[in-house]
């Protein structure tokens, strides 16, 4: 019987994976040492508002080997509830393997056939995500398998039945499936999300074109409050067919961009959680996003609350 827990306000649903990098930007080929972490976007954005000190909880499927154990304890030694997690007899936990080559992040993947891509709708419990006020997904999980994609939709139905707000970004991962095919479970989820937090660079895919003003038009027949990423140095809040830039807060040096995605995703769901508006929770995100780019890791570099805190009164930073 699973012990009664109390359910955190944000939920977060996918997969976590083993992480191997090589010391000191080397390549894979020629380090005789990796490194060993671990990442997933959704894990990420959980601990990210776990340490701002938001209420939060992750699940998701890993193999019962050593390192799905060591994943769980990690992410429940950051605050998170992994009460829902599972440690799956006889799957293995996915493992990507990360390096820089010629200058350029290379990812690696090793996720088929993993306990998480194996996930149904019938180990889901149904009862701990109604009980939440929020859930976060994204593209990745439903790219894994079709089974994956079934538990997805499973997962924004129990949502959507209890009135839990979704917000949904959709992370598109082209190694995984193709365009067309992301575009078939993507655009739906996205008409389900009361919040959506896209990409430019993904809307530009997802809907064919280049053009700012039809890809607005688009977003507008949504009722989803939209987030649009890096169009140019601003994100973009589309509410109620009314757009606002809002610029990325300013970086002193970048040393790895990998996370900031679900360093933003963590500070403005954050900011939500608080009760300040999607501009306000931009901003915070958008701090969280550029504190992550000046460290190695991809959650490592997740700031607290007082790191954050310290840089929200710049008045030189305002929206336009």
């Amino acid at each position: 019987m699973t012990k009664a827990v109390a359910v955190p306000e944000l939920l977060t649903f996918g997969e976590t994976m083993a992480l191997f990098m090589p010391q000191d930007n080397k390549s894979i080929e020629n380090s005789a040492t990796l490194d060993v972490g671990f990442g997933g976007a959704e894990s990420n954005v959980a601990i990210g508002v776990a340490r701002l000190g938001g209420s939060v909880g992750w699940f998701g499927s890993l193999g019962n080997d050593p390192f799905g154990r060591s994943i769980l304890k990690r992410i429940r030694g950051e605050g998170v509830d992994v009460s829902r997690a599972s440690l799956v007899e006889g799957e293995q936990t996915g493992m990507m393997l990360r390096e820089t080559v010629a200058g350029k992040m290379a990812v690696h993947y090793y996720r088929k056939h993993s306990a998480a891509s194996h996930m149904q709708p019938e180990h889901l419990d149904l009862d701990y995500i109604r009980g939440c006020k929020m859930l976060h997904i994204t593209g990745i999980t439903p790219a894994l398998s079709k089974s994956c994609r079934e538990t997805i939709f499973a997962v924004a139905a129990a949502a959507k039945e209890a009135g839990v707000l979704i917000s949904f970004d959709p992370n598109l991962r082209l190694k995984l499936w193709t365009i067309e095919e992301a575009r078939e479970v993507v655009l739906p989820l996205a008409e389900q999300a009361d919040y959506f937090l896209p990409g430019w660079d993904e809307l530009r895919m997802l809907y064919d074109t280049d053009d700012f003003e039809a890809v607005k038009a688009e977003l507008t027949k949504l009722k989803a409050v939209s987030v649009i990423k890096g169009v140019g140095d601003t994100t973009v809040v589309l509410e109620n067919g009314q757009a606002v830039e809002v610029p990325f807060y300013p970086v002193d040096r970048v040393i790895d961009t990998v996370g900031a995605g679900d360093a933003f995703c963590s500070g403005f769901l954050f900011g939500l959680q608080q009760g300040m508006s999607p501009l306000e929770s931009v901003r915070l995100g958008s701090i969280s996003g550029a504190l992550v780019v000046q460290m190695r890791g991809d959650w490592e570099a997740l700031p607290d609350w007082a790191a954050v805190e310290r840089r929200l009164s710049d008045k030189g930073w305002v929206e336009r």
